[in-house]
């Protein structure tokens, strides 16, 4: 494997009145291509800043992110949203859907910003939303789904643009645990069949023990490493 994500000595600090906050404090870290990671630290410890550093969507007080070849915290913000709709894909824990459009619309969206022509955006949507379990949901909008159903629509957007890296921050984190259960088999097994990296912030322990390897974060530092599950042993489910 190789590297998909390399942070050289990242720091990410806030100005509070007179005092500077580091929420991200001096992190280096490797992610080979194909991992499940889970960030997990205790409330207010920098893992969801650190996500949102490694998506681009803040960029470091300090230090380099490369994802592939890109190093993208020296992107402008024109670039950079161009790099994210073409390797990216993000699941929230609030899904995020637009409510005006139906299942097929908010998950074809992606597509559209990439220029894909209106045939093949209904396809792959149409696909992925087969692939969630949302045959009979396409053409209802997310008032008319649960969460579970919603949060569905929001993996199979994630996944429409065949993104090198899926970003998921506390993705279960509105659903019972059955249904969060669900949803990380269905998200962990979408990755492995296209050896995409899927990165996970979560407090949850449950949720760590899909990872392949857990990084715990503690004030803004990497406090420890530790193996997960060997994905190399697994099958995928059918």
């Amino acid at each position: 494997m190789s590297a998909i994500i390399t942070l050289d000595n990242v720091y990410r600090g806030y100005r509070m009145g007179q005092e500077k906050i580091l929420a991200v404090n001096g992190i280096s870290l490797t992610v080979e291509e194909g991992e499940i990671c889970c960030l997990q630290g205790p409330s207010g410890s920098g893992k969801s800043t650190l996500l949102h550093l490694l998506a681009g969507l803040d960029k470091p007080s300090k230090g380099s992110i490369i994802i592939g070849k890109t190093r993208i915290d020296a992107l402008s913000e024109n670039q950079l949203a161009l790099f994210r709709q073409r390797y990216i894909g993000f699941i929230f824990q609030s899904y995020y859907l637009i409510p005006t459009l139906t299942a097929l619309e908010n998950v074809a969206m992606p597509l559209t910003f990439c220029g894909v022509p209106r045939s093949k955006r209904i396809k792959k949507a149409k696909e992925l939303l087969e692939a969630v379990g949302l045959k009979d949901r396409m053409k209802h909008r997310p008032s008319q789904m649960s969460g579970g159903q919603q949060q569905r629509v929001s993996i199979a957007r994630a996944f429409v643009n065949n993104p090198k890296v899926v970003f998921a921050d506390e993705p279960t984190g509105n659903l019972d645990t059955h249904t969060t259960y669900e949803m990380m088999d269905l998200m962990t097994n979408m990755a492995k069949a296209s050896k995409q990296t899927l990165m996970i912030v979560t407090h949850d322990n449950e949720i760590a023990d899909y990872a392949t390897r857990i990084i715990r974060i503690r004030d803004g530092k990497i406090e420890k490493i530790e193996n997960g599950r060997d994905l190399s042993h697994e099958k995928l489910e059918a």
